[in-house]
């Protein structure tokens, strides 16, 4: 194990940054893992208008979750959630970062 994969699996297992969460694939059997919260807001330009819009992204560990795609269900705390868009790794290829919208 990488010393980038220890500093990973430290942080997802820290109860103050990461959370418990039941990853569904499509069609597929309900699996626990470890989730990071991303809920930052995002600022987009459109022409000359700023558009302020809350995002919901988290962090998914490629350990846990091999191959998340759009539609796949999170269910964080008592919320449903569905992956919108393509999921993005970080560089190590460790972390699945995917967008979330309310199922």
């Amino acid at each position: 194990m990488s010393a980038f994969a220890a500093a990973v699996g430290a942080l997802f297992a820290d109860p103050n940054i990461g959370k418990d969460a039941v990853y569904i694939a499509g069609g597929g059997a309900a699996v626990l893992v470890r989730a990071v919260a991303r809920r930052a807001d995002a600022i987009s330009d459109f022409g000359d208008a700023r558009l302020w819009s809350e995002t919901t992204r988290i962090d998914l560990r490629v350990a846990e979750v091999a191959n998340p795609r759009p539609g796949d269900r999170l269910e964080i705390d008592g919320d449903a959630f569905l992956i919108q868009g393509e999921p993005v790794r970080d560089r190590e290829r460790l972390v699945w970062t995917v967008d979330l919208r309310p199922a």
